[in-house]
């Protein structure tokens, strides 16, 4: 008797399985820069998580004691000028900037995801009124957008809430921060959603001719199941890398748009709004401006890096 072991049969569990993802997985780990892009996000995104609940101070308790505080051991970061711990407000700010990115880039994704498949799938007429949809909205300058929907939408919402409120006597309709989250996540989602649509069309267009698309459609599948379930997901590869950059992306405008007053307003905690007080008294308390602008060029770094390299590893091809 052979004392030699049998070769592994195909598909047994000792041969290891073929995928996508894993390859993916392994050429993504290759690469130090979107490994360090990788960490930092995860970093960031615990302490968005965890951070408010860790930090030495309360984000919006005042020390008129202290104010202007240079970086020491008791205040990381400094303090600002009314005494507040500038590390607890960037950690605050944090959440902030990844409650905004995470929603607005979802909302914008799933419109445009939608929009795209649509039109890439059916063509036609549905195909010139949605790219002339997505023409029309990024044409409009991204400023002037929000501005048009925040001075025409604020103020009628607040009179609402103040209405709510003396009818009820609910605390919940005094929380104004929430008009803020809403009008920002509305309109950033309003002038993100174009690109993704586009990207989409664009490997819906390549796709719905496949062998395999024609064969689902042949075999009787609705339009609706061939593209859940056939399209769409051979469709996310390029997705994924758009919405790696699309994060960092809609945290910068956020920060931007509370620079210019016109994102989320104080005394909420935002990377923008800080940056835009630090700017007015940098030249003598440079850490107020320091800090928020540090971390927010750590973290449009950061999924940069993660982005080329989820762009090399689900594309190697292209990356050579």
């Amino acid at each position: 008797m052979s004392s030699l072991a049998a070769p592994p049969i195909a598909g047994s569990p000792e041969e290891p399985t073929v995928s996508l993802w894993r390859d993916a997985w392994f050429r993504l780990k290759r690469n130090r820069l979107a490994v360090f892009g990788l960490a930092v996000i995860v970093v960031l995104g615990l302490t968005a998580i965890f951070g408010p609940y860790l930090t030495p101070y309360d984000y919006l308790s005042q020390d008129l004691d202290a104010r202007n505080l240079a970086p020491s051991l008791a205040h990381l970061f400094g303090t600002d000028d009314l005494g507040r711990d500038v590390f607890s407000r960037v950690v605050y700010g944090t959440r902030t900037a990844f409650l905004v990115a995470v929603i607005v880039t979802f909302v914008a994704v799933l419109i445009g995801l939608t929009l795209g498949a649509v039109a890439g799938f059916f063509g036609g007429a549905f195909d010139r009124v949605i790219m002339w949809l997505t023409d029309v909205t990024m044409s409009v300058p991204n400023l002037l957008l929000v501005v048009v929907i925040n001075a025409s939408l604020k103020t009628p919402i607040a009179a609402w809430m103040e209405a709510r409120y003396m009818a009820t006597l609910n605390p919940v309709y005094r929380e104004t921060v929430w008009i803020d989250f809403i009008l920002v996540f509305g309109s950033m989602a309003l002038i993100s959603w174009p690109p993704y649509a586009r990207l989409v069309r664009a490997q819906v267009l390549s796709i719905r001719n496949r062998p395999y698309v024609t064969a689902a459609t042949a075999l009787g599948l609705s339009n609706w199941i061939v593209i859940r379930r056939y399209v769409v997901p051979n469709a996310l590869g390029p997705l994924i890398v758009s919405v790696s950059a699309g994060l960092g992306t809609a945290m910068v405008l956020e920060s931007a748009f509370s620079f210019l007053g016109v994102g989320v307003n104080p005394p909420t905690p935002s990377w923008g709004n800080m940056i835009s007080d630090g700017l007015r008294v940098w030249q003598h308390y440079p850490h107020l401006l320091a800090a928020p602008a540090a971390v927010l060029g750590l973290a449009s770094v950061a999924f940069s890096f993660l982005g080329d390299g989820l762009n090399d590893a689900l594309n190697p091809r292209g990356s050579k």
